[in-house]
């Protein structure tokens, strides 16, 4: 956190050195991001990130979605527009604060952006199968995304029993976890772990951490051993 000296901003720990949350997931021929932080530039330059075929977007706001500016950069390296992929109050999101991409008269090297709105019905980017997964981010309906057996999702507090079915027999998935308090529009720690215990889910890493939580080796001895804390710079191969 911007001016804050406590325990975790000041660790010396890679594991706690954390950006805004956002996920890249690629296949042999694909490679798409979720969600464009405002950290988006900096994330794509540290995990060297050359080729981007598509953006998925799970909500409109703006520790999600600040950093689509800088996916002008791929429209110069590909010479075609980039798909974003949202649902209807993220693409009316997209559309008011980017005014600048969807005018007739375009100034240039502004972002050239395809919207393709989505709603709950599975779909394919490339070769990446996604099922998206509607959950609660307090009165706001977000979008999760499975791919294949591995489930990402952010922003929730509430998740109904048809969407938890959706993420059931993943074997890895990202949850989640703010702080040990309860929070008005996301799971605690107590909570998140109730739902991966409930889900039965052998592979789970939480995220969207806040300093608030703690430091990441502190966390991770409190946790069951097939649920970690997330990091910057995690790979995972399925």
């Amino acid at each position: 956190m911007i001016g804050c000296s406590c325990d975790v901003c000041s660790s010396e720990d890679r594991h706690d050195k954390r950006l805004r949350s956002s996920i890249l997931v690629s296949s042999a021929t694909t490679t798409v991001v979720v969600d464009t932080t405002p950290d988006f530039r900096y994330q794509m330059l540290r995990t060297r990130t050359n080729q981007l075929d598509a953006v998925l977007y799970t909500h409109p706001h703006k520790d999600h979605m600040a950093g689509l500016d800088d996916i002008r950069a791929y429209n110069f390296t590909s010479k075609k527009g980039m798909n974003i992929y949202a649902n209807s109050l993220t693409e009316e999101a997209v559309r008011r604060d980017f005014y600048y991409a969807f005018t007739d008269i375009k100034y240039p090297g502004v972002p050239e952006l395809n919207l393709i709105t989505i709603d709950e019905s599975p779909f394919f980017i490339g070769d990446i199968h996604v099922q998206p997964i509607q959950v609660i981010h307090h009165k706001m309906p977000v979008f999760g995304f499975r791919f294949g057996a591995f489930t990402y999702i952010t922003d929730a507090n509430k998740i109904e029993e048809e969407e938890k079915e959706k993420i059931k027999g993943s074997k890895i998935l990202v949850l989640n976890a703010l702080r040990r308090e309860t929070h008005i529009s996301h799971f605690n720690l107590t909570e998140a772990v109730s739902l991966a215990l409930e889900l039965e889910i052998p592979e789970v890493y939480f995220t969207h951490v806040s300093h608030q939580l703690g430091k990441h080796e502190d966390i991770n001895r409190e946790l069951p051993p097939h649920i970690q804390l997330a990091y910057d710079g995690l790979t995972i191969r399925l």
